[in-house]
């Protein structure tokens, strides 16, 4: 679903949503299609859904975002640290 809808379903609510379709313009992940894996009170309990559905599958492109924000925007970065080996 795009963006709008999902504010429409799940006003003033933070949403854990994974990206179905999506592209990178320059910088910029833009997310054209989502799906609501879930919806919480605060970003906490989001997070802790994160983290573990990331560490299940870190394949997946999850992301966080709250419904009162109009437009999302996910700037990429590259990751500069330490990669463990599995």
């Amino acid at each position: 679903m795009k963006w709008s809808v999902v504010r429409e379903h799940f006003p003033e609510r933070c949403v854990l949503v994974e990206a179905l379709k999506s592209e990178t313009r320059g910088k910029e992940r833009v997310i054209e299609e989502m799906s609501v894996i879930a919806d919480f009170e605060n970003g906490n309990a989001a997070w802790k859904e994160y983290r573990k559905l990331h560490a299940e599958n870190q394949n997946r492109e999850l992301y966080i975002f709250h419904t009162n924000n109009e437009e999302i925007k996910v700037i990429e970065q590259p990751y500069i640290g330490v990669r463990r080996r599995v």
